[in-house]
């Protein structure tokens, strides 16, 4: 298999290419053939395009190693893989269908259950945010890249919700944060774009309790891992991939700061 920085850059071109085609179906909604998979979330053929141009150029790609999709059928082998893909081709579908702009294309390379190599793309932005394990993590705006970090944890936190997923739970861990800082701010970010925002310094916490899949974390772990954040399950310890029957995750929390994980950590609701 070839270096990781020349495997990074071709990933990157793949995650663009199907960035492309999404805004593609996106500038046209009329294209868009919104349905609906069992668990009654959104599926368009934006997804299905974008799938099929990843797992096609992956394959020629890389052509050994196997790609657990979110739009696939998972082989009931997988767990015996000890290197593949897990990709999203469009993470954040509610994000396209209400316009919001905030969805990405995700594509991580997991290696015994952890990933050490990751791309994400913002297609409306133009952004690639990309990571390997060794490398760093760097964003990409119109082609041009550079070196991303987290920030200190500031005075008055930036906590990170979701648009589509807010609960009880995060209701009160944003409480929580309020009363342990002083104060806190707010910000709603659609999708796996939340990562990104805490991997370049833009926020501070991201709290998860709802569900998400391996294939919505496995890039922005690595990103915000390369980056000097952390991304871990709410026992405080990193997200395996590929490695139990469900591919859901637990619930998590992404911090900036990696020195104040176990600070975010008790603030967390309990029961």
């Amino acid at each position: 298999m070839m270096n990781r920085e020349t495997l990074l850059r071709e990933v990157r071109a793949i995650a663009e290419a199907a960035g492309r085609a999404i805004l593609a179906i996106y500038q046209d909604p009329q294209h868009w053939e919104v349905q609906h998979k069992a668990d009654a979330s959104p599926l368009t053929a934006a997804d299905l395009a974008a799938h099929a141009l990843i797992v096609e150029e992956l394959a020629a790609l890389t052509p050994t190693i196997p790609v657990l999709s979110e739009e696939a059928e998972a082989d009931p082998l997988r767990r015996s893989w000890p290197l593949l893909w897990v990709v999203d081709p469009l993470d954040g579908t509610r994000e396209f269908v209400s316009r919001t702009n905030d969805f990405t294309v995700n594509i991580a390379l997991v290696e015994g259950h952890e990933p050490v190599l990751g791309v994400m793309h913002a297609p409306v932005y133009n952004l690639s945010y990309v990571a390997a394990r060794g490398l760093g993590a760097w964003r990409f705006v119109n082609g041009v890249g550079e070196r991303i970090g987290v920030v200190a944890l500031p005075v008055i936190p930036r906590v990170l919700l979701s648009r589509h997923h807010q609960s009880g739970a995060e209701a009160a861990m944003l409480d929580a944060i309020a009363r342990h800082f002083g104060d806190c701010q707010a910000l709603q970010v659609g999708s796996a774009f939340k990562m990104c925002r805490i991997a370049e310094g833009a926020a501070d916490i991201y709290p998860r309790f709802g569900p998400t899949m391996e294939w919505d974390t496995a890039a922005g772990q690595i990103l915000l891992e390369e980056a000097g954040g952390q991304l871990t399950g709410h026992d405080g310890q990193p997200l395996l991939y590929n490695a139990r029957d469900t591919l859901v995750n637990p619930p998590f929390l992404v911090v900036g700061e990696r020195a104040r994980l176990e600070e975010i950590l008790a603030l967390l609701p309990k029961g």
